[in-house]
């Protein structure tokens, strides 16, 4: 015989339900949810890298018609046991494309509980790599750094004096669930650069600048932590004289720099390559 299939609570339909109107404020205020310690993660997949990670979930917001009944079920039988993981809440497709920032969406929606990230909790191999953002404010941009990251890999995303919520929704759809793979910490640029100083971690600094040494002719085989600023303003000064080296991309055309995400990724190859990962 089959197990029968666990029996979801009623759904919900309505835009003005407290619970969903709870939400909606998460999805929009990043205040809110630093004031709760919550974040909110779309797509199955994301939810998965994000349990797999040890993020707890607080509450599981489920589009059957979207999700499809294999996934609602195995989602549902945690919220039933006794204790329940978390609380589940089946919703209609009116109220989901209401809290969903995808165009194209699978039908899941988490909240979940944020753990706290600190550069003392960070566990580094012998000879890491790290990607070290300034003043990162467009989550785009963060997002497919974070995707860079995991697939190189880099051993964490280190993130000075931040622009944009970490885990605001379009980080974490941007990098397809990176934030959740890659060690990620935001921290005033002041500590970061002194945490890479007592590590022992050798920092080259990306930037335009009369002097700078071309990436290829420059060894990243020790410790070493690649330092990127924003694309308006580039680091600033004090973190570029901060870092040990300055190093430049050569650009061959018209323009003069490229996209921070695309810099990174470059850069952070160019790192691996010469590691021979």
């Amino acid at each position: 015989m089959f197990a029968a299939r666990p029996t979801p609570p009623d759904r919900i339909t309505s835009l003005h339900n407290p619970r969903i109107k709870e939400i909606l404020r998460l999805q929009e205020k990043s205040a809110e949810r630093r004031r709760q310690g919550l974040t909110l993660v779309e797509g199955y997949r994301e939810l998965t890298n994000a349990r797999q990670a040890g993020w707890a979930v607080a509450t599981l917001l489920v589009c059957e018609e979207l999700a499809g009944s294999d996934i609602t079920g195995q989602l549902l039988a945690p919220a039933q046991q006794v204790p329940r993981l978390y609380e589940f809440l089946p919703v209609s497709a009116a109220v989901f494309a209401k809290l969903a920032v995808r165009e194209r969406s699978d039908g899941v929606l988490a909240v979940l509980h944020t753990p706290r990230h600190t550069l003392a909790d960070l566990a580094l191999p012998p000879n890491p790599l790290l990607i070290v953002l300034e003043a990162v404010e467009k989550p785009g941009n963060l997002g497919a750094i974070l995707r860079t990251a995991d697939a190189a890999p880099a051993h964490a995303v280190l993130v000075g004096d931040p622009r944009t919520d970490l885990y605001n929704p379009n980080v974490i759809r941007a990098s397809l669930g990176g934030i959740f793979t890659v060690p990620t910490v935001a921290a005033p640029m002041s500590e970061i650069l002194a945490f890479l100083q007592e590590k022992g971690i050798r920092t080259f600094a990306a930037a335009l600048a009369e002097g700078a040494k071309d990436y290829t002719a420059t060894s990243f085989s020790g410790p070493t932590a690649l330092v990127l600023g924003t694309e308006a303003d580039g680091l600033t000064p004090a973190t570029r004289a901060a870092c040990d080296e300055t190093i430049i991309i050569p650009m061959r055309g018209v323009l003069d720099s490229l996209n921070v995400s695309v810099a990174a990724a470059v850069l952070t190859f160019e790192a691996v390559r010469q590691r021979g990962q």
